[in-house]
């Protein structure tokens, strides 16, 4: 039997300090078997037994508050509001008095002492309560640190600097609540996209439904101005859908019946009549809310390097501290007092705050900012990656074209009629899945063609076809499947080399013996592909390179009229995959774009698979470390940018968190560093880390 596993949403989860001892204190709940909580999303899943009331016990020690899943949160307390931001304010003003008090009477006064006091109380109760039974355990957090800084101030009489850091740090634990709780905003906006209730047409009545308890099959009632609540297929009227929220795309999509419409998206003018075709959990944005989700619980190499580094940071920080604090006095013949009080200061600046949150904080808005502008970025790993990028590797066909190509020419060689040619090319092609066997069939029905009966068919992978046609084997296919079979193709190469130069692609019809026809096809190239691959250039990628499996001379025409690097052609599909190896040892860090079907092998041989039209299409959502949401290039310049402003803000990050600490940390050394200098430093480091990091907010088109 299957042990229940049950996924509550998270409110107050700031630090991934406390996400680590909130999750130790679940497993240490005896019916439950397992736990995942994911930082970046704010969510916890819990394997077994647990009520809201125990999750929310096992997080008291920072307030966290805990929802289910589907449940609606409250709107949130104002920040003024909040218990845990108000009593510090409460203190602040208790601090201020002290000051004042000391001011006017002197630093020995009682009431100055007792202000002092009250105010450390007021403000740091509950900061108290966590570090002395951290100290009792042995853990050593940054609570643990801030505890024994402030009972040490006090110690030896320096009432108003313990006062200070009490305010100070709250500040800065608030700092990184607010910060954590505006990247997680992209999320929620995401979850807010898609209605909670869907009109339906059941038994000829109008009702009004939870989502949930909509069924594949219903049909949908969506009025002008309408929010569709559910993923679908048009029956009935047509409409101009704005399908911003789910690809990105500002310009709404026309939809007639029989086009797919998603959950989310707004309905601008007429009225539709929808056949839900997906449950409200496999909806596109569900999956999209979902993807995003797995993918803020990633690691990045990054953030793993912070993990380490603060596992051994925060025990080395204490030892120095101590040695601060004795190793003068003893040895040096230092005061006590003042080295007592260095040692204190040691411990204030050696919060890793700033460097904790350095990291996370970058990712998850990053990756929500994707999310929002229709691009799907399956983890903090990719994220960097694409930030790296030095080559990006892109399959023609669909993805720089149309991917729909057309007949441009027909041209008998023989006695045979264009419409006798194209009439045995579609008997030939009539079985055959290539995008050039579907534009020959397309035209072929277009035209009055003379019907063949193909009989014996074959296809030859990335070749072409063969069958028999009134008891004689005919061929269809590129020139090189021609020469392979001893045809005579010499005998039209100059035909063939001009269609080619042209930038077509050459297909020849005919036996061993006799080539009867040519057909040309052309994909129509996007219009926007060539300002892409330029953008591309200008943002510092060195290698454009289009795979395809055209001849050389069209391919180079292609390439030539994208603004290309380089290009390679004849390209069978296990050829994409050696020359995506290829580009990788030349270049480092190699990005292959493609439709995520046939692409699937070189998408994960690049360092970051990319593919295009996410929305509705499973195959690219699942096997690409980035999806497109839209069937269009357009965000690929703008997922470059992002990605690569992350990593210098990740890097930013981490150097000023780190670089601060060492420039505090040197002021020991002449007796500069005093209490409320340390506490700020912490302080300007996570706010100017938190405000760093929100510049990746703004990163748009």
């Amino acid at each position: 039997m299957e042990t229940a596993k049950q996924t509550y949403r998270l409110e107050g989860l700031s630090c991934t300090n406390c996400a680590a001892k909130f999750e130790k204190n679940i497993r240490d709940i005896q019916t439950v078997e397992d736990v995942q909580l994911n930082f970046g999303a704010s969510k916890v899943t819990v394997e077994g037994e647990a009520s809201v009331r125990q999750l929310e016990e096992a997080g008291a020690f920072d307030g966290i508050k805990v929802y289910p899943e589907r449940e609606r949160q409250q709107p949130k307390d104002p920040f003024w509001k909040k218990r845990e931001n108000l009593l510090p304010l409460i203190s602040l003003l208790f601090t201020i008095g002290g000051i004042l008090a000391v001011v006017q009477a002197g630093d020995e006064h009682p009431l100055g002492i007792g202000l002092f006091i009250t105010a450390i109380l007021v403000g740091g109760l509950d900061l108290f309560r966590t570090g002395l039974k951290n100290l009792s355990r042995l853990e050593f957090d940054m609570r643990t640190l801030m505890t024994i800084a402030i009972i040490g101030a006090a110690i030896i009489g320096e009432w108003a600097e313990a006062a200070i850091v009490v305010f100070l740090f709250a500040l800065s634990e608030a700092l990184e609540d607010y910060s954590m709780d505006k990247a997680r905003q992209s999320i929620r906006s995401l979850m807010d996209i898609a209605p909670n209730r869907a009109t339906l047409r059941r038994d000829g009545q109008l009702m009004e439904v939870d989502v949930e308890d909509v069924q594949i099959g219903d049909i949908m009632l969506i009025k002008p101005g309408d929010k569709l609540a559910m993923d679908g297929e048009v029956v009935k009227g047509a409409t101009s859908i704005n399908q911003a929220a789910i690809t990105g795309e500002s310009i709404p999509v026309y939809k007639n019946p029989g086009d797919e419409v998603f959950a989310g998206t707004l309905n601008e003018e007429g009225s539709l009549e929808v056949r839900v075709t997906k449950r409200s959990e496999d909806t596109t944005i569900a999956k999209i809310i979902h993807l995003v989700e797995e993918a803020q619980a990633e690691r990045a190499p990054s953030q793993q390097f912070v993990d380490r580094f603060a596992k051994y940071y925060t025990p080395a920080i204490i030892v120095l501290a101590a040695l601060v604090a004795v190793v003068p006095p003893l040895f040096l013949g230092g005061s006590w007092s003042e080295w007592v009080y260095s040692g204190l200061a040691v411990l204030v600046v050696g919060c890793p705050c700033a460097l904790v949150i350095s990291t996370p904080v970058a990712i998850v808005t990053a990756i929500g900012n994707a999310a929002r502008n229709g691009v799907l970025i399956k983890g903090g790993i990719h994220l960097e990656e694409t930030g790296r990028i030095q080559a990006i590797a892109f399959d023609k066909t669909g993805t720089l074209t149309e991917g729909k190509p057309e007949v441009t020419d027909i041209l008998p060689l023989g006695e045979k009629s264009p419409q006798e040619i194209l009439g045995m090319a579609k008997a030939l092609e009539t079985y055959s899945r290539h995008p050039l066997a579907s534009s020959i069939i397309r035209r072929a029905e277009e035209e009055n063609v003379v019907d063949y009966t193909a009989e014996a068919f074959q296809s030859i992978t990335g070749k072409g076809a063969s069958a028999t046609i009134e008891g004689i084997d005919y061929f269809i296919g590129s020139p090189s499947l021609f020469e392979e079979i001893h045809a005579p193709v010499e005998a039209h190469a100059e035909q063939i080399g001009s269609l080619q130069a042209e930038g077509k692609t050459v297909m020849l019809i005919g036996t061993r013996e006799e080539i009867t026809g040519i057909i040309a096809v052309a994909d129509k190239v996007r219009h926007t592909s060539r300002t892409i691959i330029e953008k591309l250039h200008a943002l510092g990628i060195r290698k454009t390179v289009m795979l395809t499996g055209d001849n050389q001379a069209a391919g180079n025409a292609i390439g030539e009229q994208l603004g290309m690097t380089d290009t390679k052609a004849e390209l069978l599909p296990q050829d994409k995959l050696s020359a995506v190896k290829e580009i990788r040892q030349s270049y480092g860090n190699t990005a292959m774009v493609g439709d995520g079907v046939n692409d699937a092998p070189a998408l994960a041989a690049a360092t970051v698979g990319i593919a295009m039209g996410g929305a509705g299409t499973d195959t690219a959502l699942e096997t690409a470390d980035i999806a497109l949401m839209a069937d269009d290039l357009e965000k690929l310049p703008y997922t470059v940018s992002l990605s690569r402003q992350a990593l210098t803000i990740i890097k930013q990050n981490i150097i000023f968190a780190l670089g601060i600490k060492v420039v505090a940390l040197l002021l020991v050394v002449p007796g500069w560093l005093t209490l409320w200098i340390a506490i700020l430093a912490d302080v300007g480091a996570t706010l100017a880390v938190v405000l760093n990091s929100m510049r990746l907010m703004k990163n748009g088109e």
